[in-house]
């Protein structure tokens, strides 16, 4: 699945290698990739505080903060 910004972020890097970029193409780049490592970030963080991580065992060994977030948002009942 692309990203809704990297199909953009692409083409000018693309213009940028081959011809160069203008003023407003450049304030562009600069705000699509914001936005992208905004999204990529917020995603990875909800995924991280998702997770559940078990030994070989079968214990969880989650660590203690994101066990305290999942609380928090009514993700684990314990």
């Amino acid at each position: 699945m692309e990203n809704k910004y990297l199909k953009r972020i692409n083409e000018l890097a693309h213009k940028s290698k081959a011809e160069g970029l203008n003023a407003d193409e450049q304030v562009e780049q600069k705000q699509l990739r914001q936005a992208y490592v905004r999204e990529f970030r917020e995603g990875l963080r909800q995924q991280i505080e998702t997770t559940q991580v078990f030994d070989k065992k079968g214990r969880e060994t989650t660590p203690k903060k994101v066990r305290e977030l999942q609380r928090k948002n009514g993700w684990r009942k314990d």
